[in-house]
This record gives C-alpha cells, sequence and structure tokens, in this order.
C-alpha cells in the first residue's frame, strides 16, 4: 500500500504551500528524517521531511506549484513492497536482467541503496571507501552527493591554478612584431535592470500584503518616538562582553533591548494586551517577538521570531535564543511553535545605520517598537554640551488597545531601564 504524503500545515495561518524545490526523484530509496523538499508557506521557506522508509513512487505537485494544505504531493512505496517491485519486474521487463537487491551489501559488510549504488558506478566512486549515513551505516544518495560535491570542488580548484598558470606564461611571452595586434571593440555594458520585467510574488510575499494591508485598513495606529541616552547600556554591554567572552557569549543591543522591553510590558499590561472585537484580551505570558529579514537565496521576507516569557529570562538565555532563532530563520526555516503567540514586537533597523523609522502592528499585538541606530551625537548632560550616544525608537499602536497616555507611562518605564541597565541583572 503506498504511502501518501500531503502538503502539510506547516504554520498556524497556513492555508497553501508551495514547492520551491525536490530533493529527490521518483526511484530515490528515502530514509526516515530525510529531507523530501523545500516549501514555502505563509510565513518562511521550511523543509518536509519523510516520516517513513520506502522508495518514491511519484511526485504529484510541480516545482512552484501552489496546492491547499492535505493535497497530496508525493507516495512512496514502503520498504518491502519496494523490494518486492525491484524483485519482480514488470511484463514488458522480462527480457532484462534481473533487478537489484534494495541494499546489496558490498565488500566489508557495508550495505548501500540502488540509488547510491547507481551514483557511485556513474561517478567511478569505490563503495568501500564511502562511510555510510543511513539506518546501521546504511550508504544513502546524501553520502555519494556529499562526496561527488567535494571532489568536484577540489577538481575545480585545481582547473583555477592550472589556467591561472596559463595565463601567467602566456601573457609573459613576447609579441612578434610581425603579427599585426587585432582590435577588439568592447560591448556597451548592459544590465538586465535596464529592462522592464514582472516577477511573480512568493507566497510568502502575497501574504506579507494581505497582511499588512489588513493591518492599516483595520487597525487605528499611531505613533509615539522617545530618545534614549544609550551610553549606560554600551558601556555595560562591552563590560559584560569581556567578562563573558571565555564562554563565547556575545550580548547585543537588541538583546537587552528583548529584555527592556518585557519587563515594561510587565509593569503595563495594556502593551501584553490584544483587541477582541467587544473586549480587551489580557495575556499571561510576556512573548516578545523579533523581526528576522530573510536572505534573498530563501525566498526574502521577513518572519518575526518568538522569545517566551521574556520577562523571566537572562540576558544570555535571550542571546542565545536570539541568536539560534535567527540562524534557523535564514538558513532552514523556523517551526510553528517558534513564530506563534507573540504579544509585542521589536523591529530594529539600527544595524543598518537607520536613524529612525515606524513599522507596521503586527496582529494579534497592540503594539510594536521601531528601533533605529545609536547615533553619536552633541547631548546636553548634567546641564553641559558632551558628546553622546543617543538611539530613537518609535511605537506604533493600536489606539483601540493604548492610549496616548498609557504610551507614555511605557516608553517612560522603558527609559528608566535602558538609562539604568543595572536593573537587568536582578
Amino acid at each position: 500500500m503506498p504511502i501518501e504524503i500531503t502538503m502539510p500545515r506547516l504554520s498556524d495561518t497556513m492555508e497553501v504551500g508551495t514547492i520551491l524545490h525536490w530533493h529527490v526523484q521518483v526511484g530515490d530509496e528515502v530514509s526516515s528524517g530525510d529531507l523530501l523538499a523545500d516549501i514555502e508557506t505563509d510565513k518562511a521557506t521550511m523543509e518536509l521531511q519523510s516520516f517513513d522508509d520506502g522508495l518514491v513512487e511519484s511526485l504529484t505537485v510541480a516545482v512552484g506549484e501552489q496546492v491547499d494544505v492535505g493535497t497530496l504531493i508525493a507516495t512512496l512505496l514502503e520498504e518491502g513492497a519496494a523490494a518486492s517491485t525491484e524483485s519482480s519486474p514488470a511484463p514488458e521487463e522480462k527480457h532484462e536482467a534481473n533487478t537489484q537487491p534494495a541494499q546489496k551489501p558490498i565488500a566489508g559488510g557495508a550495505r548501500v541503496s540502488p540509488v547510491a549504488r547507481r551514483l557511485a558506478e556513474e561517478h567511478r566512486i569505490d563503495l568501500s571507501t564511502v562511510q555510510g549515513s543511513g539506518p546501521s551505516g546504511r550508504i544513502i544518495k546524501r553520502d555519494i552527493l556529499q562526496l561527488v560535491a567535494t571532489t568536484s570542488e577540489t577538481t575545480s580548484a585545481a582547473q583555477t591554478t592550472q589556467i591561472s598558470a596559463t595565463e601567467v606564461v602566456a601573457t609573459s611571452a613576447p609579441v612578434s612584431p610581425a603579427q599585426p595586434v587585432k582590435q577588439v571593440q568592447a560591448l556597451a555594458p548592459t544590465s538586465p535592470w535596464q529592462q522592464d520585467r514582472t516577477e511573480p510574488l512568493s507566497n510568502m510575499r502575497q501574504i506579507i500584503a494581505k497582511r499588512l494591508v489588513e493591518s492599516k485598513q483595520t487597525i487605528p495606529h499611531y505613533q509615539v518616538t522617545m530618545d534614549f541616552d544609550m551610553d549606560p547600556l554600551i558601556e555595560m554591554r562591552k563590560t559584560l562582553n569581556e567578562q563573558l567572552a571565555s564562554a563565547s557569549v556575545k550580548l547585543s543591543v537588541n538583546d537587552f533591548l528583548v529584555r527592556c522591553c518585557a519587563l515594561a510590558m510587565s509593569t503595563n499590561p495594556a502593551f501584553n494586551a490584544s483587541f477582541g472585537g467587544d473586549c480587551i484580551l489580557y495575556h499571561g505570558p510576556v512573548n516578545v517577538g523579533i523581526a528576522i529579514a530573510l536572505p534573498e537565496e530563501r525566498g526574502g521576507g521577513l518572519v518575526v521570531a518568538t522569545i517566551r516569557n521574556a520577562d523571566q529570562k537572562s540576558l544570555r538565555t535571550i542571546s542565545q535564543e536570539s541568536a539560534y532563532l535567527s540562524n534557523k530563520a535564514r538558513e532552514t526555516g523556523l517551526a510553528p511553535d517558534e513564530m506563534g503567540d507573540t504579544t509585542f514586537t521589536i523591529s530594529n533597523l539600527g544595524m543598518f545605520g537607520v536613524d529612525n523609522f515606524t513599522a507596521i502592528i503586527n496582529p494579534p499585538n497592540s503594539a510594536i517598537l521601531a528601533v533605529g541606530a545609536a547615533i553619536e551625537k552633541p547631548v546636553v548632560r548634567g546641564g553641559e554640551l558632551a558628546v553622546g550616544r543617543e538611539m530613537s525608537a518609535t511605537l506604533s499602536l493600536d489606539h483601540r488597545v493604548i492610549d496616548g497616555a498609557m504610551a507614555a507611562m511605557y516608553l517612560k518605564t522603558l527609559k528608566e531601564l535602558i538609562e539604568n541597565p543595572a536593573s537587568l541583572l536582578v
């Protein structure tokens, strides 16, 4: 009986998904945990893994095709059925030699899948030199492809070195005066950006566009801005990073801001609340979202990762979780529980040199903090002119939940925490 693989629901709001890339082909043998495909959801590009062992019987959805959650996208033949199919040729194939067993042993007792054996033969790889990563040390497709990639890089580097040496010899050879030098007219530089073009919106971009429009149309936004003296926090960060260097911990300014915002939310409950139509929903856990920009090679876009119970976590824990979630979002994609249940969001463009900006609220949040860079500028300290580092931050707020005076109180609390960072350590 074939094993049916359907488009999974990879986020709490996912309704459709797009196959960006198949990592397997029909006839490939896969094991539980093997990567099958990259799927673009409404929030991120995520990996689809196999939960069964078997042979890929069919891929029913093409690359680039968008289908509803629950749609059949592939089928597998169970290991026993796959072996039976291979050992019993179809009627039109009876004149051919018997097929290979699903796991034919090689010298030394190791086992190898048929796909891996075929790839090894194509690339002339001695299977006795390959270390298998499959169950019980079985050599699978991934092992051969990794070895082929490594060999190709080494060969390419050697060829590049040889070509470079040839160019040096050629350019050092004298030019005979009897041979006229042929003039080659340089082509005018052209760029694809000089031509009109269209690029279809990715699934993620479509969802982002839809939700941002809904946010601006349904939430009465307003903004409140405040400047913060960053000198104390930056000095404390420098001291702590020097002390934590041996533990490979490096705190970012954003790590401090996450904790500051979370503590300020604990004393200003409206900033940990959502509009509920005919009520205001006050949340218990303080879950701070951090906006993460995805690289273009992963489709671009933006995701919001969740630091749960941020008011109860140390700076070191917040730093470790933020780094882990940021790397995972950019490399493989976040799981649904790593993106859900935020009650407040921070969008920080300070690392790009942006002075100040405003952000659109991420529903069902009632507020989002847009953070600029800590800029060195003339400031007044103790009644005297000095040079200091100041940061501008702007709150975008849902006026149905948070009034102006409440916003001012929150920013006042946040200012006290940022400008007196010792309180973050207790």
